[in-house]
Parts: C-alpha cells; sequence; structure tokens
C-alpha cells in the first residue's frame, strides 16, 4: 500500500462520523453555562428555561461519562475535565458562529429579525420613533432590540448592528461615525437653588452627583473641565441611565447626559449652561460579513441616515 492510501485510510478511519456522538445544542449549553456561571444566567441568556437548560448539561455530562461542574453555593464551577473541555468547545462555538455569519451574509431576503443593541438612553429615547418609522416602510422586518449598557459582542451575534460611543478595534467589525453626542450636567431647579446656583465649575466641589461607574472614569472625565470633585461627591451609583436620571429628576443630585436627551425634559435644567460639554462620538457597528445581507444592510444604512437628522 503506497504513503497517500495509507494515509488516507487513516483520516477516514479517525473521521468515522458513525461513531461521533455529540451534540452541539448540549456542548452550547455547556459553554454558555461555563462563562455565565450559573444555570440561571445562562437560561436568560440563551431565552430558554433553566430546567431545559440543566437538562442539556447534564445529556453532556452523561454522554461524555464524566462531571463538568462541581456547585459552589448558587454558582457553578468548572471540573479539571470542564476546563479541558471549555477550550474545544469555545473553537466549537467560534465556528459554529463563522458558519451563521457566512450564511447570514449571503441572505437577501428583506424580509426577517434583524437585532439592535443600544444603551438604555439610545434605546428609551432614539430608537423608538426611528423603528416605528422602519415598521412602516418594511413591515416585514421584525425589530429585536437589545439593551446594554455594555458592549454586545457582534462576533458573538449577540446583536446584528450596535449603537455605540467607541470606536471599535476589532478588523472583522465595520463602523461609521455618525456624529457626536454632547453630554452636560443636569439637575432640578431646586437642586441648583439648594447648593447656592452656582456659576463657576469649583462652585460644584460641595454638590451630590450621580455615579454611573465603579472605574472613577466619570470622576476623572468631570475634573478635566475645572470642577475639582472626589470621591465624596459620588454618594449615589447605579449602572443604569433610567435610575440615574429619575434620581437627577427627583432632586438627589446632579447628572450627566445627552443634551439632546436631556434639554427636552421640562423637569430638569443645565448646570453651568456655559460650561464645556464632555464629547462622545456615536458609531454605527456591524460585522463585516453582514454587509452583503440585503436586510441588514438596509436597516444599517436607514439607522445612519435617521440617526444623522436626530
Amino acid at each position: 500500500m503506497r504513503i497517500d492510501e495509507i494515509l488516507w485510510f487513516d483520516m477516514h478511519k479517525r473521521m468515522d462520523w458513525r461513531s461521533v456522538k455529540f451534540d452541539w445544542n448540549k456542548a452550547r449549553a455547556f459553554l454558555v453555562t461555563a462563562e455565565e456561571g450559573s444555570l440561571s444566567a445562562a437560561a436568560r441568556a440563551l431565552g430558554m428555561a433553566q430546567p431545559t437548560l440543566g437538562r442539556q448539561v447534564d445529556g453532556l455530562e452523561q454522554e461524555l461519562g464524566i462531571v463538568l461542574f462541581e456547585r459552589v453555593g448558587r454558582g457553578l464551577t468548572l471540573t479539571p475535565s470542564g476546563l479541558e473541555l471549555l477550550e474545544h468547545v469555545r473553537d466549537m462555538g467560534e465556528a459554529a458562529g463563522r458558519v451563521s455569519l457566512t450564511a447570514l451574509g449571503q441572505s437577501q431576503a428583506l424580509e426577517g429579525t434583524i437585532c439592535i443593541s443600544a444603551s438604555e438612553t439610545y434605546a428609551t429615547v432614539l430608537l423608538p420613533p426611528l423603528v416605528a418609522k422602519l415598521r412602516k416602510m418594511e413591515p416585514g422586518i421584525q425589530v429585536e432590540i437589545v439593551v446594554a449598557n455594555h458592549a454586545s459582542d457582534l462576533r458573538r451575534r449577540e446583536a446584528d448592528i450596535a449603537i455605540r460611543n467607541f470606536r471599535p478595534t476589532e478588523p472583522d467589525l465595520i463602523a461609521k461615525k455618525i456624529g457626536d453626542a454632547y453630554a452636560v450636567l443636569y439637575a432640578t431647579p431646586e437642586y441648583i437653588a439648594q447648593i447656592g446656583s452656582p456659576t463657576k465649575p469649583h462652585d460644584l466641589r460641595h454638590a451630590d452627583f450621580v455615579n454611573m461607574d465603579r472605574s472613577g472614569m466619570m470622576l476623572k472625565g468631570l475634573n478635566t473641565l475645572g470642577l475639582g470633585l472626589t470621591e465624596a461627591n459620588f454618594p449615589l451609583l447605579t449602572e443604569s441611565y433610567l435610575v440615574m436620571w429619575e434620581l437627577v429628576r427627583q432632586g438627589a443630585g446632579i447628572g450627566v447626559l445627552d443634551a439632546h436627551i436631556g434639554d427636552a425634559d421640562p423637569a430638569v435644567r443645565r448646570v453651568l449652561p456655559d460650561l464645556e460639554p464632555l464629547v462622545f462620538p456615536i458609531w454605527l457597528v456591524a460585522h463585516r460579513e453582514l454587509t452583503t445581507n440585503r436586510r441588514i444592510r438596509m436597516v444599517y444604512d436607514f439607522l445612519a441616515k435617521e440617526l444623522r437628522r436626530s
């Protein structure tokens, strides 16, 4: 037997698909559970019932004959066998994502579902009138809005299109800058009077602010404007823009918001109206392979045009 025949025989012997007993749905359940750290969080991420997800993970353990997780309190931790398997299943997930993206990129159908990711403020204020207009234009397009104050992973199909305040660096994403957002300080007239009707940045050194992040970036950003704040100026913390804004509207302190949105609220007014605003770029982002999909290209171009008008 020639060497090429030996190699052919060996390769096909190793690729005997009849002996492969592996369910991708169960592998996906394992992967998401490992990344989320609990069955409940994984079930929410996959949009399925927790008992169903648990049965899939149990089924994978039975098929493979290994224990993948150990319970630690309310969460789960990977066993050594689970850790070893995780790397391979991640590769499978990335491959499945590439197959899905490639197939989706070839679709020329205008009808179907499109998923748009945006922060709470954009999802609440900017997107609804645009989605209503889009639905009148193209009633065959169903729209899912993912509200996320973190960046959705477009490469893993967490969304088709995202509205972000930063330019992506991943080479397989495309992005179009559609403008700048100007964020300014807001408070109720009563709170502004309570802190002495400030006229200069340094007058705010004793004011309360509603903090939106734990990293200190908000503190640093405001101090670039000459406010001279410390951590003591941030007695309130929330990761929700809607909660932050309601705290501001209730007179609990000063908040920072896109001027396009804040100026439209009659319950508040600008603090130090002449203060230089914080500038954030607005980017429309999608996966490069999705640009050949007629539906996603149409919605992407529609959003770019309409957001420039907003």
